[in-house]
């Protein structure tokens, strides 16, 4: 695992404690809502895709990406809607969770992408030496 890896896995397991703590900012500033905005839209798809076991080409890199946000929104609706189900609904309780689940999912690898699985993943492989 390289470095690069470690600091993906750190970033996206700080961002929901990030968004948390932006909460005690006063209203309506936008250093408040900006970090909870993309931590909700990003956070949580970004630590169930990232790292990859391997370096991916731009044709897996751009799936991970269009993928993250989807993941994201739909984790946070099923929160949301378990949190009013057992009527404890609140943006603390609603960000702690996404923030557990996020530190949590970014300490185990990210789940295996199509474009990498068809080839889209760089291989480390030694290539044959062509004869002359």
């Amino acid at each position: 695992m390289t470095v690069n890896q470690n600091s993906i896995r750190v970033a996206v397991a700080l961002s929901g404690w990030v968004a948390l703590a932006a909460t005690a900012l006063p209203d309506a500033w936008p250093a408040r809502w900006i970090p909870v905005l993309l931590f909700v839209s990003f956070g949580p798809g970004f630590a169930l895709l990232y790292p990859q076991p391997g370096a991916l080409r731009p044709g897996a890199r751009l799936e991970a990406l269009a993928l993250a946000a989807p993941l994201s929104l739909s984790f946070g609706a099923l929160v949301s809607t378990c949190l009013f189900l057992v009527k404890g609904f609140s943006a603390t309780a609603f960000l702690i969770s996404l923030a557990v689940f996020s530190s949590v999912a970014a300490a185990f690898p990210g789940l295996p992408l199509p474009a990498a699985t068809r080839g889209a993943a760089e291989r480390t492989r030694a290539r044959p030496e062509t004869r002359k």
